[in-house]
């Protein structure tokens, strides 16, 4: 095969030379990044200009770069090859490098909408029921502990209650309030 390469190499016009150049190292780094991603790897680049990590829609990044210039190259040797001039098969090229670009860009910010801070917001609690992890005294005669489920997890939590009994181990309550940000109000279910 790489016996006839210089052969080949030479019978290929400027512009074919040019969209192979372009083509196939950076198919290659695409490639590199597409599985670097997968396995949960990063391709270190030094860049001030990589903003990959950032919220919101990015549109010119290391990543979106690379597979604009791995389309644009193909696309223009695909349309060379099929026979078309140099003007459409640029054209094409970069419309369909911006196309990749816009479709890259638009997954990487779906994705980092996904994310989840993972930090419980402590008012999602009111409304919940759950059970006395340590007794809780009545009208406030010291601060136990409620198990129940915020945000999906199960969370242990100070809490305190108003009523006249005290609520024992065991027992099902309900959240009714959150005092100073942090306790909650409790009363028997």
């Amino acid at each position: 095969m790489f016996d006839n390469f210089p052969e080949w190499w030479a019978a290929l016009s400027t512009v074919q030379q040019i969209y192979w150049v372009i083509a196939l190292p950076f198919t290659l780094i695409f490639l590199i990044q597409t599985i670097l991603t997968f396995i949960g790897g990063e391709l270190e680049m030094d860049s001030d200009f990589d903003a990959d990590h950032e919220i919101g829609f990015q549109f010119f990044t290391i990543k979106n770069l690379v597979a604009f210039f791995t389309i644009f190259g193909w696309t223009g040797l695909v349309c060379l090859d099929g026979g078309m001039g140099l003007m459409p098969s640029v054209l094409i090229s970069l419309v369909a490098g911006l196309i990749m670009m816009s479709i890259m860009a638009a997954i990487f910010y779906f994705f980092s909408q996904l994310t989840d801070s993972g930090t419980m917001d402590i008012r999602n609690a009111i409304g919940g029921v759950g059970e006395v992890y340590l007794t809780i005294h009545a009208k406030r005669g010291n601060i136990g502990k409620v198990s129940l489920m915020v945000q999906g997890s199960l969370r242990e939590l100070e809490a305190i209650t108003d009523d006249e009994v005290d609520l024992k181990y065991g027992m099902v309550i309900n959240v009714k309030d959150v005092i100073n940000g942090n306790l909650l109000l409790v009363t028997k279910s």
